[in-house]
């Protein structure tokens, strides 16, 4: 029977040890925090030193835990062992190096620790939050009955078009799509007329998919848009009275012109609490998160003072081509994201027989 990953990791970094040529040193337990289940003595026990660095025992079983579980799976031989050691050992030398050329005071190597020290201190405020599992039901149906428009589904619809770049010939395609009584009939038409189908025919799509442009919602859905689907097509789309029918008017949009045909729909529904479980608790742990973020900013503006200078801000000139107009704005990294739920209905296809 394989023993248990962390049973094994355990035994891995205890055989290191026995597996050096001379005895281990002995430091004082302070060397940091156990690692695996190893005891205080154990996380002490010197591996190796590099100038007045020691690297110990639970330095190594603490590399071991940031590890990726099947990553470890590597370091179960002595040799492999050694060569995990051995890197360890050069990047220490490395950081010796660096400090002595004075690279720690370097800006943007101030700036990533800086990054490293907040995300570890962001780390370490969120410990004592709950798994998603552990949140209340209660918690969870009171989050679901204060937001119940973020549940409704809307309808979703599929849509194929035939696309070509002269008005009179759109026009004329148009009165053959709608007469044409079949999915067969359609597909021809798309792989005689559209500028979309592909040169070589045996690479064509089945009959029934061609023209296939992507699952819409209903016009000014932000979350229903595509953008395969130009938004009068969209707005066409929903037109239609049925799936397989064509629209009555051709559509213009981006210098081209649609032949638009509903090919699928999906009814607007709401989703259940049992259904939307599993996104609210995740929506519930993110808000948390962010709500034990900012109470820790808040704890540490009280207790490191800040001083803002007003005036040189708004002084702050940005080159040109960073605000260009029109260019799309970046999203704040100091402003948090509000949690939603997953949008489950969002990515569901809808079926090409559905309302027929």
């Amino acid at each position: 029977m394989r023993r248990p990953l962390l049973a094994i990791s355990i035994v891995s970094i205890v055989a290191l040890v026995a597996s050096c040529d001379e005895p281990a040193l002995q430091v004082p337990s302070d060397a940091g925090s156990p690692v695996f289940g190893l005891t205080a003595d154990q996380s002490a026990r010197v591996l190796a030193k590099v100038g007045d660095r020691v690297i110990t025992l639970g330095d190594f079983g603490r590399t071991l835990e940031r590890m990726d579980q099947f990553d470890r799976l590597r370091y179960q031989t002595k040799e492999r062992r050694r060569e995990l050691l051995s890197e360890i050992i050069d990047a220490e030398l490395l950081a010796l190096e660096a400090r002595r050329r004075g690279l720690e005071k370097d800006s943007a190597v101030e700036d990533a620790i800086r990054q490293i020290l907040r995300e570890a201190m962001i780390a370490q405020a969120r410990r004592g939050l709950p798994a998603p599992a552990d949140i209340p039901a209660s918690e969870v149906r009171a989050y679901y009955e204060a937001n119940a428009d973020k549940f409704i589904e809307p309808e979703r619809r599929r849509v194929a078009a035939i696309v070509v770049g002269d008005k009179a010939l759109g026009e004329k395609v148009l009165k053959e799509a709608q007469k044409a009584g079949s999915n067969s009939a359609w597909g021809e038409l798309f792989l005689k007329h559209s500028l979309t189908a592909p040169k070589d025919k045996s690479a064509a799509p089945p009959l029934d998919l061609a023209g296939e442009l992507g699952i819409v919602g209903p016009p000014g859905d932000q979350r229903g848009a595509h953008p395969r689907v130009p938004e009068p097509v969209r707005e066409a789309a929903f037109r239609i009275g049925s799936v397989g029918a064509v629209g009555e008017q051709l559509v213009e949009a981006d210098g081209r012109f649609f032949v638009v045909r509903l090919s699928g729909l999906t009814g607007g529904h709401r989703r259940e609490l049992a259904e939307a479980e599993r996104s609210i608790r995740v929506a519930l742990l993110q808000q948390k998160m962010q709500d034990q973020e900012r109470a820790l900013e808040d704890e540490l503006r009280k207790k490191f003072p800040v001083e803002i200078n007003e005036a040189a801000l708004s002084s702050v000139k940005l080159p040109e081509q960073l605000v260009q107009p029109g260019s799309a704005a970046q999203p704040d990294p100091a402003k948090p994201r509000t949690p939603q739920p997953e949008q489950a209905g969002d990515a569901a296809a809808p079926s090409s027989n559905a309302g027929k």
